[in-house]
């Protein structure tokens, strides 16, 4: 299950606990020292040099125990105990520039400045330009505030033990943290704190999901979503919506676009259906879902799109996502009863619904999804972006740890609104709008990272080929 966002306070609880509870720390410490290794390989090829450098405390514990699992690779360890002292030999050793560096030397309990002979000692670090895996939590970072105590060291990866620490999500703290990976299980006793408001999706949440499909199922089935996508200029938006439709595998898919590109929309899509928009035109019947928005920024029907989208919004009986241009045209106010309406905003796009600017958002993007779904009637919001934020008003809001910066290009969140509105399109889906959700998200982020994984360079159209794939 989804694991607890929680302050240093409830860690140091957590661990005093499975202590009282007989757990020994020097076996967590080993089961945390292998968490570190098998990070360390999978970010790292055969042969390649890995520099560890370990403190004085257990965060150094945790660093050096993974030495002994780096098989494979060309591993040195310096133990820092003096920065000032040492600082000559971490320059010998950077300058053989290693494939990897794995910070241990500060972990979770630094609550002070850091003074200068330290400062210098992080900064020749961030200085030599070499990728950083960051134990437990990137040196010199306070992880309650997600502030750096003078200075800290820049991670491409953090891998974090237990749970994430409140202060490693904070947008100021990105920077520094990079990619969080969780390594939950190291041996502790039960998390005490799992009722927290702010809970960290993890790939066990999907085990058995989504649920085995009927042998007998057919077309009707796995329900029809309907995609009112696509204007003058914006084509490929309909296009990617609807293959990203298509990877969710409803039983049907139809797209209804502005009549200025239904040749080319029709002309890139074999098993989804196309139809030119018309206002007065009903939905199929068969339609089980409705996504609105992907690619409509220009078109001679806006007063039409308008009143349609809210129409839709306000009486469509089934799931309702709204992307893009079509947020601005949602009205404001309740929902009908049970409706499962869901808005999918980026920064941007929520500041501008919120009448803020988006670093404001970006400072609080919790706050910012609980005031979004309160003024659209309890909808569920995606707030997209690093990290992206899963909830509504009230309740848990679920924080998705898959993707990557090359998400960031045009056409992805429109394959992500697609597959969304083609998974809540299936009725056993539907029965879990929230998991769904969550799903959709995750999902999206993983074929990123597959990607990432063995391709350099990729597109929206790679990713919509391995979309849907668990790894």
């Amino acid at each position: 299950m989804s694991v607890p966002v929680i302050s240093v306070a409830q860690m140091r609880q957590w661990e005093q606990a499975s202590w009282d509870a007989g757990r020994s720390p020097s076996e967590v410490i080993s089961k945390a020292g292998q968490a570190v290794a098998r990070c360390a390989l999978r970010l790292t090829r055969d042969g390649d040099r890995i520099l560890i450098l370990a403190g004085k405390g257990h965060n150094g514990d945790d660093a050096r125990c993974a030495q002994a699992h780096l098989a494979g690779r060309k591993v040195r360890a310096l133990n820092v105990q003096n920065p000032a002292k040492d600082l000559a030999q971490l320059d010998l050793l950077l300058a053989k520039r290693p494939k990897l560096l794995i910070d241990g030397l500060f972990g979770i309990g630094l609550d002070r400045p850091l003074d200068a002979a330290w400062n210098d000692f992080i900064e020749h670090i961030n200085q030599a330009n070499i990728a950083v895996l960051a134990v437990d939590v990137p040196s010199g970072l306070n992880a309650e505030t997600g502030e750096p105590q003078n200075i800290a060291i820049y991670a491409q990866t953090t891998i974090t033990f237990g749970a994430p620490k409140r202060g490693m999500l904070r947008q100021e703290s990105s920077g520094f943290v990079g990619r969080i990976e969780l390594a939950g299980d190291i041996g502790l006793a039960p998390c005490p704190f799992s009722a927290e408001e702010i809970q960290w999706t993890v790939a066990e949440d999907f085990d058995g999901f989504p649920p085995a499909r009927r042998v007998d199922g057919h077309k009707g089935t796995f329900g029809h979503v309907a995609i009112v996508a696509g204007s003058e200029g914006y084509h490929g938006a309909a296009v990617l919506a609807a293959r990203g439709g298509l990877r969710a595998r409803p039983g049907l898919v139809s797209v209804h676009c502005d009549r200025a590109v239904y040749t080319p929309v029709a002309s890139q899509l074999q098993a989804a259906m196309v139809h030119v928009f018309k206002p007065a035109l009903p939905l199929p019947p068969t339609c089980s879902a409705l996504v609105l928005g992907p690619g409509l920024a220009a078109t001679e029907l806006g007063e039409a799109w308008r009143e349609f989208a809210n129409e839709q919004w306000q009486t469509f009986p089934m799931p309702v996502v709204v992307d893009a241009s079509a947020l601005d045209w949602i009205e404001r106010g309740p929902t009908p009863l049970n409706s499962r309406r869901v808005l999918t905003p980026h920064p941007g796009e929520a500041a501008r619904l919120l009448g803020l600017k988006a670093n404001a958002v970006q400072e609080n993007r919790v706050a910012a999804l609980r005031e979004l779904s309160a003024r659209y009637g309890n909808c569920w919001i995606v707030l997209k972006g690093h990290q992206t934020l899963i909830g509504r008003s009230t309740g848990e809001i679920f924080v998705n740890g898959s993707g990557n910066p090359y998400l960031a290009q045009g056409g992805a969140g429109d394959a992500l609104a697609g597959y969304l509105g083609g998974l809540l399109a299936q009725p056993k889906l539907q029965a879990q709008p929230l998991k769904t959700i969550r799903f959709a998200v995750w999902v999206h982020g993983l074929a990123a990272d597959l990607l990432s994984s063995v391709k350099g360079t990729w597109t929206v159209e790679d990713l919509l080929q391995v979309l849907g794939e668990k790894g």
